[in-house]
């Protein structure tokens, strides 16, 4: 198993609207295709008021790779994309790591 850790830095006063694409929709999709989410998270302190941080669990590099593509590909995916960003993009960057569980962690 390994996790992929994003950090989703939307623009200022966006987030609520970064927040309710995936509260209604990306989840929607993501469940159809089977793509494992760990968590969520907004920054309670500290910097990063704007971030929502989310973990997702794929088997391999191989899996991710073949589920992210169905995902970008999805002709719904693009129509709530486009639609969130009418009034201007909702993000200003996206961040990504890929972290594979040591031997002691709780998560394998």
């Amino acid at each position: 198993m390994i996790y992929e850790v994003r950090v989703y830095s939307a623009n200022p006063g966006r987030l609520p609207s970064l927040l309710h694409l995936f509260d209604h929709h990306v989840l929607k999709i993501w469940r159809r295709l089977r793509i494992a989410q760990v968590g969520f998270w907004t920054v309670l302190a500290g910097d990063g008021s704007n971030d929502l941080h989310c973990c997702i669990s794929w088997d391999s590099l191989g899996d991710r790779e073949v589920r992210w593509a169905a995902f970008e590909a999805d002709p719904e995916w693009q129509r709530v994309r486009a639609e969130a960003n009418k009034d201007g993009p909702i993000l200003a960057n996206i961040d990504v790591v890929f972290l594979k569980p040591t031997s002691f962690s709780a998560l394998k």
